[in-house]
């Protein structure tokens, strides 16, 4: 376990490297809505950082304000874009890790937050969600990110019919890649390992060089 602070906030994360030697590539995860029980431990979170270690990742994931044990409370998706900038400005400042080759991704409320997040700093080459809500892939500031993106979101999600989600995703300048998960639904049970192998895929496509 590690600690890090935002807003005078000490936010808690675990972070991984895996068994190479030398400067690593790194990804902040960005877990689900911390009010209907998401936190740093998903099963979606835990997977995307096994199978990023498996490719030479470091990995961070870590609680949004409010959560488990980090301090403050829940700020609507406001200070949680703070507590992931504070995240990828941690991760980048380890000895091990490449800060030029540092990446987001985010799982739900987290997936929202990772596209904020990378609309705000020029420091995140890269991003990937999995089942974004309605609200971020309809919000006209982030269809101007031209950093690379990937979208995972399953055909049955109820948040959001798959068709509306091909419409608004049109909207994304490129590059952009879109993985549709057939039978899955918003909580991508049965997919986690899927998602993971897509995810960490898709990040040594466009972080390493």
């Amino acid at each position: 376990m590690v600690s890090f602070s935002c807003d005078n906030l000490c936010l808690e994360g675990i972070l991984t490297f895996p068994d190479e030697t030398g400067r690593v590539p790194g990804v902040v995860l960005c877990h689900p809505h911390p009010l209907y029980g998401g936190d740093m431990f998903n099963g979606v979170i835990v997977q995307v950082t096994s199978a990023l270690i498996e490719l030479g990742f470091a990995t961070l994931a870590f609680n949004f304000r409010g959560t488990g044990r980090s301090e403050g409370k829940h700020d609507r998706g406001v200070g949680e874009v703070a507590d992931a900038l504070s995240a990828v400005d941690y991760l980048s400042r380890q000895e091990r890790v490449n800060r030029n080759l540092v990446g987001i991704a985010g799982y739900s409320f987290g997936a929202g937050i990772a596209l904020d997040a990378v609309e705000t700093s020029h420091n995140i080459g890269a991003v990937a969600t999995v089942a974004c809500p309605l609200p971020p892939l309809n919000d006209m500031l982030l269809h101007h990110i031209n950093r690379p993106k990937l979208f995972v979101q399953g055909d049955t999600d109820y948040l959001i019919p798959i068709d509306l989600f091909r419409f608004l995703i049109q909207r994304f300048k490129h590059p952009k890649y879109i993985e549709v998960l057939e039978g899955a639904d918003h909580t991508i049970s049965g997919y986690e390992v899927r998602v993971g192998q897509l995810i960490a895929n898709f990040f040594n496509r466009t972080l390493v060089l």
